[in-house]
């Protein structure tokens, strides 16, 4: 149906940019896209500044994310590096020019504007991650790696089953909504 071709064109994988990453989604979901997570992106851009430049350099690029189209955030962008290159930020304005693309995905007219918020970080992952962590801190060390397993389990189960679980994080019914507005 329409609908179902339309959910398939708006696939999307949210990552924080690992080495691995990309490749293994363009191999397993070739007709997904990559949203690169602002958060680390940011990191990644301010990790070329300075500390003298860092206020200036922090403040300017959340205009570009505050942009409403995708097109004036890339444009944004574009007039920020070259801003950057201005203060002799090369490596940082480099970084920015070169990632942007794949960190304004959340952006295109596919995903529901309601959406936006959510997926533009790779937040949703990263919660169950640090629970996780939490849990294995406390323990220090595994006698083997199937006690580790056996604890790592627990928590997502125990995760799975209480109300947090229960959160509808995003709305899917919506996709449909923006599929039969634009074909």
């Amino acid at each position: 149906s329409m609908i179902e071709r339309g959910l398939r064109d708006v696939r999307l994988v949210v990552g924080d940019r690992c080495a691995g990453l990309v490749s293994t989604v363009n191999a397993m979901l070739p007709d997904a896209r990559y949203q690169r997570c602002m958060v680390h992106f940011m990191r990644n851009v301010l990790s070329k500044v300075p500390p003298t430049h860092r206020e200036w350099a922090s403040a300017a690029p959340e205009a570009i994310f505050a942009m409403e189209s995708r097109a004036s955030a890339l444009a944004k962008a574009e007039e920020v590096a070259r801003e950057m290159e201005s203060r002799r930020l090369k490596a940082a304005a480099s970084c920015l020019r070169e990632g942007i693309g794949e960190t304004t995905t959340w952006l295109l007219d596919e995903y529901p504007p309601e959406h936006r918020r959510r997926i533009r970080t790779n937040n949703m992952i990263e919660r169950p991650d640090r629970e996780i962590r939490r849990r294995t801190r406390v323990v220090g060390s595994f006698p083997d790696g199937r006690s580790a397993l056996m604890l790592v389990c627990a928590r997502i189960r125990y995760v799975t089953a209480n109300d947090w679980s229960s959160r509808r994080y995003l709305d899917m019914s919506r996709l449909g909504d923006t599929m039969q507005t634009t074909d």
